[in-house]
């Protein structure tokens, strides 16, 4: 049975975040404004200071017009979508195979004895969450990561210490 008005969870999606949500849905077909449901959860992952609460997927879903179900499998499906609160920082290291063959294993290794802890955990103080992630699509620039949308890119662990030494 649909919501009523009164327990809508819409209304926990910003009036920017449905403006720019309506924006992606009219990318697509009328009758397909599903597809726009990756872009929906990154928005209200961003208004959420970075992290998809389960209230926030289900007004995604609602504002779809798509079972709350299809979206949790999506929001769980992909690395770029947090379910529970991250650090101010997110680090993503990209520990596919092409980042694999060129060192991505020491750059986790080092960033994991540098923050002290392991990758899905976040530092006391919440200043960096740590990531594992698949492809982010820069092979040759391998081994990489990414803190927030910034790519960086042909790491070694003294270049990791400078990025996160800048960091505030």
């Amino acid at each position: 049975m649909p919501l009523s008005k009164s327990a809508s969870k819409v209304n926990l999606l910003s009036l920017s975040t449905r403006t720019e949500i309506d924006r992606w849905i009219a990318k697509y077909p009328p009758d397909q404004k599903q597809a726009a449901v990756m872009a929906a959860l990154r928005l209200a992952q961003d208004q959420n200071g970075g992290w998809l609460a389960v209230d926030l997927i289900e007004a995604v879903a609602e504002y779809l017009e798509m079972p709350p179900i299809a979206v949790h499998e999506v929001a769980t499906f992909y690395t770029m979508y947090d379910l529970k609160p991250v650090g101010r920082h997110k680090v993503c290291v990209c520990t596919n195979i092409a980042c694999q063959l060129n060192g991505s294993a020491r750059i986790m290794k080092h960033l994991q004895q540098r923050l002290g802890v392991k990758p899905g955990e976040t530092t006391a103080g919440g200043k960096f969450t740590l990531k594992e992630v698949e492809c982010l699509g820069a092979c040759g620039g391998a081994p990489m990561m990414m803190i927030g949308k910034t790519y960086h890119e042909n790491l070694t662990p003294e270049k990791v210490d400078e990025i996160l030494d800048k960091l505030g």
